[in-house]
């Protein structure tokens, strides 16, 4: 049965399942609350550096808006990739594979907070950031999800924008704008989230190739993908590093982020070196849970010093 034939049998099924029986829990569980994390803090981080001020109030409606659009992008994902996520190990138990909500029930619920989070964050904040924000879903779901994601080896190379997207979003929240700053914060996510996943791709290979999903370690293959996971490091590295050399922090976060951008480096090295067996999984896996110490490391030190300056 094609991946179609799969998620139109999901849907005919839901249809004649009255539904209603998910929990608050599940429909938490719809928001992708680990992925929202990361959008609040990647968002608040770019709201505390832009230049200007915004009301306390303002700027936790501003957040809230940018974590309910967040929330309403992965509800969307996992409305169209039901089918999937009912085939791989590590998206099964999700509330619509498992039965506890219906595609319908996700689909009227993604729309009705992604409306109003950029309704809100328009009338309240400015409507360029509540426009930005629209983009931001739309991107992630119709570009990511709904195209790149199941055409291309690139998805997560030309979809991680959309995860890259909310620093500026936080940023335009204040000012109305962007600015090479904003550009900054959004290139750094942006380069760090191929190496990330395509770390976890290697680990999960089996499963996005039962699923049908062109990852990279599928198409290309595992030796040409730490490739690339290390050509992106090499890449990554200086840009951490950039916000000191553009003059918006300090020698401190320019120390901590050659630091970091060195053990990435290593870490990505040592994968490319072990080609095959459990040392490849291992390796893989250490590069994946250091990135995401790495990113959360150079935005915290972002707010601290943007804390202690604007203090």
């Amino acid at each position: 049965m094609s991946l179609v034939e799969r998620h139109e049998t999901l849907s005919q099924s839901s249809a004649v399942w009255d539904g209603g029986m998910g929990s608050v829990s599940d429909y938490v569980a719809l928001l992708k609350p680990r992925v929202m994390s990361l959008v609040i803090f990647t968002a608040f981080v770019g709201l505390m550096l832009a230049p200007g001020k915004v009301h306390p109030v303002l700027a936790a409606v501003a957040i809230l808006c940018i974590a309910i659009g967040a929330g309403a992008s992965g509800a969307l994902n996992m409305w169209y990739d039901a089918d999937i996520d009912e085939i791989m190990t590590r998206t099964r138990k999700r509330p619509i594979p498992a039965g506890k909500i219906t595609p319908n029930e996700a689909l009227a619920f993604g729309i009705t907070l992604a409306i109003g989070s950029v309704v809100t964050l328009g009338l309240l904040v400015n409507w360029f950031a509540g426009a930005f924000l629209a983009f931001t879903i739309f991107f992630y779901v119709i570009v990511y999800t709904m195209w790149l994601k199941r055409s291309t080896p690139q998805n997560i190379v030309i979809g991680g924008a959309a995860g890259a997207f909310p620093p500026m979003v936080g940023w335009a929240s204040v000012t109305g704008s962007v600015s090479l700053e904003s550009f900054v914060l959004f290139l750094i996510i942006f380069m760090w989230t191929p190496p990330h996943f395509w770390a976890l791709a290697l680990f999960k290979c089996g499963d996005y190739r039962a699923a049908g999903i062109p990852m990279l370690p599928v198409v290309a293959g595992e030796t040409n993908t730490r490739h690339h996971i290390l050509i992106y490091a090499l890449l990554l590295a200086p840009i951490g590093v950039a916000p000191f050399l553009l003059g918006f922090a300090s020698s401190v976060y320019g120390a901590a982020a050659t630091g970091l951008g060195l053990v990435f480096v290593a870490l990505a090295a040592d994968l490319w070196r072990k080609r095959e067996g459990e040392a490849a999984r291992q390796a893989s896996m250490r590069l994946f849970k250091f990135s995401i110490f790495y990113l959360f490391l150079l935005f915290a030190l972002l707010l601290a010093e943007s804390l202690v300056l604007g203090a």
